[in-house]
């Protein structure tokens, strides 16, 4: 039996503790191997009440008899910043009570901040939600912080990640190192998980971004019929064409609208898909550079590189 601990304060951001527990559940669920037994605590025990009103019921941190073994899970939420320092220096000694007995500490969004206050992430990379990496950085100049990536692993005990669904992220990864790829990729299809997503990857969906690239929309289309093609070659005068425009004003419209240039955007997408492909299918890997439009392995392997900024996964 496998506990997983989810450290819970007033004002906790509700998805932050549901969403990792349930990935944990699920997997319990769909496959007896996989035997994690899940529980909420708080320094005093009793309800809880997270930031969307919704009451959680806790037991008292001090009834834990040991967290050997344990997974230790620090959630985020807007209580993380309204915290005495008092009721910090208290959640920050149950931490380090945890991690001395061998626990496996992770935490979700804001809850990096608590977590670097203990001292456990000195030396190391860490991430959280994209609004609170310079309050990390600033706070904590010892800690050196991922801006970008969805989570990191500082070492087998210890990871960070980023803001709320990145902890659905991270929980995969955990299940996934317990109990293998398999039972990681089959919690996801069984939760519905549109992309299941490595940790290197930005924390906002290329897609995303080129659809909130402009108020009115305009690329829009655009971008659609691009996904539909990434493993055709796709030239300026090719998109012009698609947007009725000379190649030159579509050029210069394009990267004053979505701050990009269209080969740049591309190649994000086209990065995306892949990263999506290798967390979810047995494709090749010369298979998926083909069918995300890159030339070869070795251009995806580069391209990856320039837009992860990170290693490219092994199969």
């Amino acid at each position: 039996m496998t506990k997983v601990i989810a450290l819970a304060f007033e004002d906790v951001q509700l998805l932050d503790i549901t969403g990792p527990l349930q990935v944990f559940s699920s997997a319990s669920s769909l496959d007896e191997a996989a035997t994690y037994e899940t529980e909420i605590v708080s320094l005093s025990g009793g309800p809880v009440r997270s930031s969307a009103g919704i009451v959680l019921e806790s037991s008292p941190a001090s009834d834990i008899a040991s967290f050997e073994a344990a997974t230790v899970l620090i959630p985020g939420g807007p209580g993380i910043h309204r915290m005495q320092a008092e009721f910090q220096d208290e959640m920050c000694s149950v931490i380090r009570r945890a991690a001395s007995e061998g626990a496996r500490i992770v935490s979700v969004c804001s809850g990096a901040l608590l977590l670097a206050r203990t001292g456990l992430l000195d030396g190391g990379t860490a991430t959280t939600h994209w609004r609170w990496c310079e309050k990390l950085a600033q706070e904590h100049p010892e800690v050196h912080v991922d801006h970008d990536a969805i989570f990191s692993r500082i070492n087998g005990k210890l990871w960070t990640s980023a803001g709320v669904t990145a902890g659905i992220d991270l929980a995969l990864a955990l299940v996934e190192e317990d109990h293998g790829r398999s039972l990681s990729i089959a919690v996801a299809r069984e939760l519905v998980v549109f992309l299941r997503r490595h940790g290197g990857q930005a924390q906002f969906s290329a897609a995303l971004l080129r659809q909130g690239a402009t108020d009115k929309g305009e690329f829009d289309a655009l971008h659609a019929w691009i996904l539909e093609r990434l493993d055709q070659r796709m030239t300026v005068e090719t998109l012009a064409a698609q947007c009725c425009m000379s190649p030159r004003s579509f050029a210069r419209r394009y990267k004053d609208a979505t701050g990009r240039t269209p080969a740049k955007a591309i190649e994000a997408l086209r990065i995306e898909s892949a990263a999506r492909l290798i967390g979810e299918t047995s494709l090749s890997i010369p298979q998926i550079a083909t069918r995300c439009g890159f030339a070869s392995r070795t251009h995806l392997v580069q391209a990856w590189k320039r837009q992860l900024r990170g290693s490219f996964p092994q199969r």
